[in-house]
């Protein structure tokens, strides 16, 4: 049996109770060393075998899977935040299937969650964004051009950038061209959740001045958006008194025919 692990943002007690106790159990484990925090698997098995996945092909993933599988051990492909989000998990269990070999995916915390707890934000305010745009800018992987960065930028809502650090000034210019004024707010946050974790306030025209003056060039979320001025939103409807819900009623008597469940 395989298992495809979230491990988290950084911090090591952000892994899940579940993902924990599969990483403890695991005779194999096969992690993305650039990424994952190595303390995620501090009460491994004496007797675990670690691979990083940073010197490895994707072939050579597979065999580690097969033989392991062959000998009756289970398998955990630690991927760092939730391996939903540019984990390159799909090409693995297409070839897991092809094999015959079961597997299960156990979520993560994503580090666009932790970066928000970080910067105590939520990305949406009422009335001022309801949508979180989840991208990267076009680099050895190319992206497709309904999903541009310029094209998505006309939504003017929150808009998270994985994979972008690098290319921050080429970043800039797009969102500004999709519509984002100069001076919309920005942040970097450079390893969220882990202890060297960084958080750099700027402006959409300012990423690549603000990155280069903290050395930050990769491992560093993106975030854009009016929603980290944290002002001029309205009171959710949800905890309004004068709002009905399925389970509470009014205190004013006033009565509204929409429910939020």
């Amino acid at each position: 049996m395989v298992y495809f692990v979230g491990a988290g943002p950084g911090d090591p007690d952000l892994i899940t109770v579940k993902g924990k106790r599969k990483v403890d159990e695991a005779d194999v484990i096969i992690y993305a060393g650039s990424l994952v925090n190595p303390q995620v698997m501090a009460d491994r098995k004496k007797e675990c075998q670690v691979f990083n996945s940073a010197y490895m092909t994707l072939e050579e993933v597979l065999d580690v899977m097969k033989k392991a599988e062959e000998e009756g051990k289970t398998t955990v492909r630690l991927h760092t935040g939730d391996p939903c989000l540019y984990g390159a998990i799909q090409e693995q269990m297409d070839a897991l299937d092809a094999l015959g070999i079961s597997y299960e995916v156990c979520p993560g915390v994503s580090s666009f969650c932790g970066a928000a707890a970080a910067l105590q934000l939520e990305y949406t305010l009422p009335s001022i964004a309801q949508s979180v745009v989840i991208t990267r800018m076009a680099g050895r992987t190319p992206v497709p051009e309904r999903e541009s960065i310029r094209s998505f930028a006309q939504h003017q809502t929150t808009m998270v950038l994985f994979l972008s650090a690098g290319l921050l000034g080429q970043l800039s210019l797009e969102l500004q061209a999709g519509g984002y004024p100069p001076d919309t707010p920005a942040v970097i946050v450079y390893k969220a959740t882990w202890e060297e974790e960084k958080k750099v306030i700027c402006t959409v025209d300012s990423l690549e001045e603000a990155a280069a003056r903290e050395g930050i060039k990769k491992t560093a979320l993106i975030i854009v958006g009016r929603i980290l001025e944290k002002k001029n939103y309205e009171r959710s409807k949800l905890y309004d008194p004068s709002f009905d819900t399925e389970y509470r009623k009014s205190k004013d008597g006033q009565k509204e025919m929409r429910k939020e469940h």
